[in-house]
Formats: structure tokens, sequence, C-alpha cells
């Protein structure tokens, strides 16, 4: 069976996403995609490995889009003003694009190339926003995990709606971030601290 013309992964891609951005990451069938793209399912085989497959393509792409506004956001900038735009732009994909969001958490294989790939170009990005918190080796990576918590818990329990008080999300989030960066200040104050000769 030849693929339809004009259906390719990109537009099979952006349909997912959609569905998956309104309607939640579990309405991402090959049955609801196919009534999407107005097509029969066995024509997404030519594209897509069955559901796993979607799904993997579909956690990949989040992820490249991710790194992506992340990596605008730190764009020209250093310290704590790299590390607030990396947070909001990380936090704002996750509000954008839920469905996408949640399928970068729930689908990656760790042992796939592209998702490695991706994994490790974020580490990068993250500890390179961090550099001037001058954390070297496993400090580094603590605080990399750190952010990394911090970004993936506080969205989530947005898109669970486990914020419940009547209080500005934003100023919320802000104040988090500021409590990280007060204890980078205090990691790379001590490192100094340890390093000066007695």
């Amino acid at each position: 069976m030849s693929p339809r013309i004009g259906l390719d992964l990109p537009t099979i891609l952006q349909a997912a996403v959609e569905i998956a951005d309104t309607r939640g990451l579990e309405e991402v069938t090959l049955a609801s995609l196919a009534q999407k793209l107005d097509v029969r399912s066995p024509s997404l085989y030519n594209h897509v490995n069955g559901l796993s497959g979607l799904r993997s393509k579909l956690a990949v792409h989040g992820l490249e889009q991710l790194l992506h506004v992340m990596t605008q956001a730190v764009v020209g900038r250093s310290g704590d003003d790299a590390v607030r735009e990396l947070g909001k732009a990380y936090v704002a994909f996750a509000r954008a694009h839920p469905g996408l969001y949640d399928a970068t958490l729930r689908a990656p294989d760790p042992q796939d190339e592209e998702v490695r790939r991706l994994a490790g170009e974020t580490v990068d990005l993250v500890v390179r926003a961090l550099q001037a918190y001058e954390l070297k080796d496993d400090a580094a990576l603590h605080a990399v995990r750190g952010l990394r918590s911090l970004l993936h818990g506080f969205s989530s329990l947005e898109q669970r709606g486990g914020f419940g008080l009547p209080l500005d999300l934003d100023v919320s989030f802000r104040l988090l971030l500021d409590t990280f960066l007060a204890g980078l200040h205090e990691m790379k104050r001590r490192a100094k601290a340890e390093s000066k000769p007695t």
C-alpha cells in the first residue's frame, strides 16, 4: 500500500499534538488520529509502527520542541536571568501543550538514540545556564536535577489542578524559582569558602 499523497510524519504528529493537547494523551489512538486526518487507520502504518511507535515519535517531537523553547529562552542570558527565563519557557510549554508535555514524560524509551541525544542536549543546556554559579561535577548535576524537579513538579501539579487556592500561580512560580536561585547562590558561596586556604 502506498502512502496517501500529503500524508507525512509531520502532518501526523501535528494532528496527534492537537488531539493530545485538547483531549489528553490517552485519546491519541490510531483510530482517533485516522478520523482527524480523514484516512483509514492502516494508512498510518506507512509512517508509524503502531500506537507505541506513534507515542514514541510524539515523545521525541515534544522533547525537541521543549528543548527549542528553552534554548531560545536562554540565548544571550546568564545567571539568575537565564534560569528564570528557562523556567518560564518550560512552564509556558507545559501550559500551551499539556498533552505533548505529558507525552515527553510517559512515552520516551531511555534506550532510544533520539531520546538519549535530546536528554543529553537538555542537560548540557541547563548546565550552561547554571555556569554562573560555578558548580562543579556532581554539584552541577544535582542542581540540574533540582531544577528539573522544580519545573516538572510545578507544571504537573498545575496541569492536574493541584493548586486549589485562589492565588496567582505566576507569583507562586516566581517565589519558587527565587528560592531555588537563593540556594544556588548559597552553594556557590560555600564552594568558594571551602576552597579558600585556612
